[in-house]
């Protein structure tokens, strides 16, 4: 059985564009080191490797709305060109300046310039896949993106022990690459001229704002990856860091095997049935972490949060392109990619807040209360307006 065959009939330009994705996510490596880097490699304290890593979050929150709404009016394919060249540029200059002054700023910029080619990216998707089509569409990107950001890191630990310069290199060089395939094998959409009344903004979209508002919940739950779930699994659990990095060779695994099957079975659900579905496995994955002293209830928790993540973010992305006017495609996804943004953000800093001044039973139980709400709220959502179905 071909657990892929669910994307038979996408447009060739989809696959074109999620293979420009997973070359440049290949050799995406300095944003997973940079704090090492910085510390290490370049001597900086602690607190301004922080300063840093802070910049660089703000970069790409203020990043996401702009290209998004730039990308409608200049180009989506445009955008994402440009995002892919100046990033380059920036990741390549970065090991050479030394001057504190000029880093700061210049980290937070290429942070934006990396962030400008998510929504550009959802947009042009949208742009070339039919409604029926879509979400299949995004979850070809995003095993692709997945892919690249398994094999990336990974060979990057290996780099960075000889050379943090050549982490740099190569994630430039890789970089230019995924822009030589968008350029060469990526159609340019058609943008359309809009008589009459302009659409409304996504800032001024009511139904987008709520519906973006209710996801959060789980966004701030799975988020914890990054944040106590490192330290409970491989400190507290006693299973070690090699173990924990067997939990992301676990998800990634399941991605590979089951996301477009699974979505291909959950096709005729509403997006609120597939979002509700999602969450709850979120919250039932991220809940069973507190009892997960056995590996074998680990091992239960990641296949819980994984299938939940395989249903809840292609869905939520349909649904922001079906809510999205064909006009305003680019500002709706960058949108979208701020929540994201945000959460990243807190998500981590609450977690082992938490963790800390509470303990991880409490946090464990948290996370799947939490995760229910965004279950329960999203349950009876019905994408309609733009692209809708």
């Amino acid at each position: 059985m071909n657990p892929w065959k669910g994307l038979k009939g996408l447009p060739r330009g989809i696959w074109m564009l999620s293979l420009s994705t997973l070359v440049n996510r290949l050799g995406t490596m300095v944003m997973f080191f940079l704090t090492l880097y910085l510390v290490q490699g370049r001597g900086w304290r602690p607190e301004e490797a922080a300063t840093a890593m802070a910049l660089y979050g703000l970069g790409a929150l203020a990043a996401s709305p702009i290209s998004g709404r730039l990308a409608d009016r200049l180009g989506h394919r445009r955008i994402l060109a440009w995002s892919l060249f100046t990033s380059a540029l920036a990741i390549l200059v970065i090991p050479y300046l030394h001057a504190r002054i000029v880093l700061f700023p210049l980290i937070a910029l290429w942070s934006a310039l990396n962030q400008a080619f998510w929504p550009a990216s959802m947009a042009l998707i949208t742009d070339m896949a039919t409604p029926e089509q879509r979400k299949q569409a995004f979850v070809l990107h995003r095993l692709a993106s997945n892919l690249g950001i398994a094999i990336g890191p990974a060979v990057g630990g290996i780099i960075a022990h000889y050379s943090f310069t050549a982490l740099f290199w190569i994630d430039g060089i890789t970089t230019l690459l995924g822009l030589i395939v968008l350029l060469v094998w990526v159609p340019a959409t058609i943008r359309e001229t809009h008589e009459g009344t302009a659409s409304l903004s996504g800032w001024r979209d009511t139904r987008l704002l709520l519906f973006l508002l209710a996801t959060v919940p789980a966004i701030l739950v799975f988020t914890q990856i990054h944040g106590a779930l490192p330290l409970w699994v491989s400190r507290d659990l006693g299973h070690g860091t090699r173990l924990f990095g067997l939990v992301f060779t676990l998800n990634t695994g399941l991605i590979l095997l089951l996301e477009v099957a699974l979505n291909t079975r959950l096709a005729a659900w509403t997006h609120g049935h597939q979002l509700g579905l999602g969450a709850m496995l979120i919250a039932l994955g991220f809940g069973l972490t507190g009892f997960a002293k056995p590996y074998s209830i680990l091992v239960m928790s990641v296949v819980f949060w994984s299938l939940g993540e395989m249903i809840f973010l292609p869905a939520s992305s349909d649904a922001v392109a079906a809510m999205a006017p064909r006009d305003r495609r680019g500002e709706y996804m960058g949108l979208y990619s701020m929540t994201w943004t945000v959460a990243l953000s807190l998500g981590p800093w609450l977690g082992l807040l938490t963790y800390a001044k509470l303990g991880p039973q409490i946090l464990w139980a948290a996370c799947g209360a939490v995760a229910l709400i965004s279950s329960l709220t999203l349950h009876r959502f019905k994408a309609h307006g733009g692209n809708a179905t």
